[in-house]
């Protein structure tokens, strides 16, 4: 049972990052239901852990949960499946700040474009999407996905590094 500071906590350190939450299960399970249910049991397991658990970096900490709920959801659910995903709305929702509509031209150009980073994160190695993710879509710190995925700060900026590297290949092949 919870209790009313419990859920004063819960409103306060895990609400404002459900969209975050939820977009890091969306990559992670590649299905829109799917990182529903995800988000749905990491809220589920913050709340049951706040009467407890000293949180410094909340934000690290519900993506720390969604992810471990996340692999666990799929370890249950798909035990044999490639873990992709196919959407990049969140971050061109963001970066989409046009003062004019692009012509027909444009449109299709950066739906190509679109669909080419998309299917390039979709090729990463697991280890290197999530922390592209993290970092490139959902602005954490190098500190902070340390911190979700326990991990040193130099892991993690190594896999940054092959992330990109392997981004840039793959893009730059196709042109």
């Amino acid at each position: 049972m919870t209790t009313d500071s419990a859920r004063r906590r819960f409103n306060e350190m895990v609400l404002p990052y459900l969209d975050d939450a939820y977009g890091l299960a969306r990559w992670l399970t590649s299905n829109r239901s799917d990182a529903e249910d995800v988000v749905q049991d990491a809220c589920i397991r913050a709340l049951a852990s706040l009467e407890t658990a000293v949180v410094e970096r909340p934000r690290a900490w519900v993506l720390t949960i969604v992810r471990n709920t996340a692999f666990s959801w799929l370890a249950k659910n798909r035990p044999r499946a490639v873990v992709l995903t196919s959407d990049l709305q969140q971050q061109y929702a963001a970066t989409a700040l046009m003062d004019s509509a692009p012509d027909p031209e444009e449109a299709l150009i950066a739906a190509a474009d679109e669909a080419a980073l998309e299917s390039a994160i979709q090729a990463l190695p697991h280890l290197f999407r999530e922390v592209i993710v993290m970092r490139d879509i959902n602005g954490l710190s190098y500190r902070e996905i340390a911190s979700a995925i326990d991990a040193p700060v130099g892991t993690v900026m190594s896999r940054l590094a092959r992330a990109r590297a392997q981004l840039i290949q793959q893009l730059g092949s196709r042109a």
